[in-house]
């Protein structure tokens, strides 16, 4: 519910203040670059390394009298003079040389235009409150999109963790908010601030400086030899008012950036002394940080926030548009109390709708009695028979908003007669909580007398429709009935075509490897993953590629009904294969890592294969059944600190059993900030987490789960 109430929140906020945020962002991108073009004119000088004394020592050489010195927010140093022709002029100026530079400058109209428009929309007093109220409002946006990432990547200990990309513009909205979530709150905290201080709301206090009238000095001093002079830079100085006349009780009136003084004309000595307050310091501030006036750096990220700014109002209203889209049922035919088969869905993105709606098509083609609905709405079920669930996890194991109820009312609603059920999670193994709503709905539906299990729990990595498939076919068999579940028509990425230079034969374990040559210059590395999608059933498979040199290593394992690998098996040398390549860059091999240690089975080894030839001390920990099985891979494994263990063998081992023996390695590997990477079967991956907690727990006092924050320990198994 907590995740709903969020995300309405920002939704509502972005669409009332859609119009402000439009005009805000597009004035500010033109703003941003008043500021970067000021610091690149010749009279943008650093202003650090200058003392008012060398400047005021070099005007008093240039000009008969000096009447003001201004420091501006873009660092430009001007001055009012008489010149020695008793001309008055005021203008930029070298503060080293104290040579005129060029005449001050005037705002250009663009920039007028854009700065009326930002500041009030041309609606004076009416106008800036608008701005003020819509800056908040953009504030509140970024503090909702916090929380909504914060939930969705499991903790705040998790907020810069990777990020799954299923879709571009959801994959970019949270990787933007992330990366720009400072920038943008300071751009509407100093909005807000600067608007209450046109309003007259922050308190003024006008500084009053107390100083003695009859003081008089003996000591004549030249003014570049003021001891404040000397000490205070340019950077420092606001602006410094020379006295109207010789009378000792006209001073020296020196505004700097944290307070004003009062120097006398004489002695140089400081007869007041008055520091700024805290609201105007931080006004000062304020105006810095939301025109980037004077820095290059912070205008530039002022401008790529604008930027940014506007790419979220597109995507997170196309975000919008396709949640809405994927999250239709199809409409039902039966009535819940006449149908034989009840499926519930819970999704959080409405991704997972579409695996229900083609389970549910597969039912009434088989001539069966459907009922389909979200798991907020389940109920009793008179005529039921079989009920199957399909539910995704959001962010730290929470249910999806529309399934947040269903542990609930599974102990509320009663029904008249056992069930049979199924339950299939959804989602990615990259994060700790990998499918922990679906887990915890199959422990609740198996302490309930009412209903049995149909299949265990099948959990699906990263929405493979394969993965669905198989689940499909083995409850197909479970429950005797024929169900042909077929995949939406779905727009494939741009295919390359690639040629096989090699295919070795099958071994005993009905594995062999085949390697492909892009036709084309393409950008891949071990460890991304190559789609193909076959003709006969348009279902997208993913297989881990090991590169070599640049060529595709795949190590497949061939099924006797297996659509993809019987097609790779069936290409002969020279043949062409159309894919595409997809990146999985949580996977890619760790340049940084001292030591690296690989943990795979069967044909999860191919990434493996393409990582090895490195600079970085690699350790590899391979699986398989017997000796012979490792003879498949023995051309790429010369050099290579390999630990193998056979299954089949009389020597009996798992992988899992290596590492164990290996605590020490492993051990000293994750203290020095090294990585584990894992390829191969879910059931290795657990068995192989398991032991890994144990040696950590044992030997480093720290739960596995540090390290997978760390991304010190990299799975990509199936």
């Amino acid at each position: 519910m907590t995740i709903s109430i969020w995300r309405y929140s920002h939704l509502t906020l972005a669409i009332s203040s859609f119009a402000f945020i439009l005009i805000a962002s597009i004035t500010g991108i033109i703003l941003a670059f008043e500021p970067i073009s000021n610091q690149l004119k010749p009279y943008a000088i650093n202003t650090s390394n200058v003392t008012l004394s060398e400047t005021l020592t070099a005007l008093q050489k240039e000009y008969d009298e000096v009447v003001m010195l201004k420091v501006d927010e873009n660092n430009f140093v001007t001055t009012s003079v008489i010149t020695k022709e008793g001309k008055s002029e005021t203008f930029y100026l070298n503060p080293s040389t104290g040579k005129k530079i060029d005449k001050i400058a005037t705002k250009a109209p663009i920039y007028k235009f854009a700065t009326n428009l930002h500041r009030s929309l041309f609606l004076k007093s009416t106008g800036r409150f608008l701005v003020a109220f819509f800056s908040f409002l953009l504030f509140l946006i970024s503090i909702t999109g916090t929380i909504l990432i914060i939930k969705r990547q499991g903790g705040v200990i998790r907020f810069f963790t990777k990020i799954v990309k299923k879709d571009f513009k959801q994959f970019y909205h949270v990787v933007f908010g992330r990366f720009f979530l400072i920038p943008i709150i300071i751009i509407t905290l100093t909005g807000v601030y600067l608007s209450l201080e046109k309003f007259s709301v922050l308190p003024k206090t006008k500084i009053k400086h107390q100083y003695n009238y009859n003081s008089k000095s003996n000591i004549k001093l030249p003014i570049q030899e003021f001891p404040l002079f000397k000490e205070t830079t340019l950077n420092e100085l606001k602006s410094l008012e020379f006295p109207f006349s010789e009378d000792e009780e006209d001073y020296f009136f020196l505004k700097l950036k944290t307070k004003e003084v009062l120097v006398h004309q004489y002695s140089g000595e400081i007869v007041s002394n008055q520091q700024l307050s805290w609201y105007k310091i931080l006004s000062d501030w304020s105006l810095i940080l939301h025109t980037g006036r004077g820095t290059i750096v912070w205008s530039v990220i002022l401008l790529i926030s604008c930027f940014v700014i506007l790419f979220f109002i597109y995507s997170g209203f196309a975000i919008t548009i396709d949640r809405r889209k994927k999250s239709s049922l199809p409409k039902n035919k039966f009535h819940k109390n006449n149908a034989e088969f009840i499926i519930l869905v819970g999704s959080e993105s409405g991704s997972t709708f579409s695996f229900a709606e083609a389970l549910f098509k597969a039912l009434l083609k088989a001539n069966k009695t459907v009922f389909i609905d979200v798991l907020n709405n389940y109920s009793s079920y008179k005529n039921a028979e079989h009920l199957i669930i399909l539910t995704a996890t959001y962010g730290e194991g929470e249910a999806p908003t529309n399934a947040s109820k269903f542990l609930k009312l599974i102990d509320i609603i009663p029904q008249e007669q056992n069930i049979n059920h199924s339950v299939i999670g959804f989602g990615s193994k990259v994060y700790t909580k990998f499918c922990e709503f679906a887990i915890e709905i199959d422990k609740k539906l198996a302490q309930h007398s009412n209903f049995t299990k149909t299949l265990p729990l099948k959990k699906i990595h990263n929405q493979s429709f394969a993965d669905f498939k198989a689940w499909g076919i083995a409850y197909s068999k479970q429950i005797t009935l024929p169900l042909d579940i077929k995949q939406k028509p779905v727009q494939l990425k741009k295919q390359q075509d690639f040629t096989v230079i090699e295919k070795t034969k099958m071994n005993i374990d009905d594995s062999f490897l085949i390697r492909l040559r892009p036709n084309k210059k393409i950008r891949f590395s071990s460890g991304d993953l190559l789609a193909i999608t076959p003709k006969e059933d348009h279902i997208k498979r993913l297989y881990s590629i090991g590169k070599i040199e640049n060529d595709i290593l795949l190590s497949i394992k061939k099924h006797e009904l297996g659509v993809c690998s019987n097609l790779l098996y069936n290409l002969n040398e020279n043949q062409h294969l159309q894919a595409s390549i997809e990146k999985n860059s949580i996977f890619h091999f760790p340049k940084k890592s001292k030591e690296v240690i690989l943990i795979a089975n069967g044909t999860g080894i191919a990434p493996f294969l393409g990582m090895l030839n490195n600079d970085i001390k690699t350790h590899l920990f391979w699986g398989g059944r017997t000796k012979e099985s490792l003879n498949l891979y023995k051309s790429y494994l010369k050099n290579t600190d390999i630990h193998v263990a056979y299954s089949q063998e009389s020597n009996k081992q798992y992988v899992q059993d290596l590492i164990a023996n290996q605590k020490d390695l492993v051990t000293t590997v994750l203290k020095n900030k090294g990585t584990v990477m894992i390829c191969g079967s879910i059931t290795m991956m657990n068995s192989v987490l398991k032991v890994l907690d144990q040696i950590t727990l044992e030997k480093l006092n720290t739960p596995i789960e540090t390290f997978q924050y760390k991304n010190q320990i990299k799975t990509d198994c199936y």
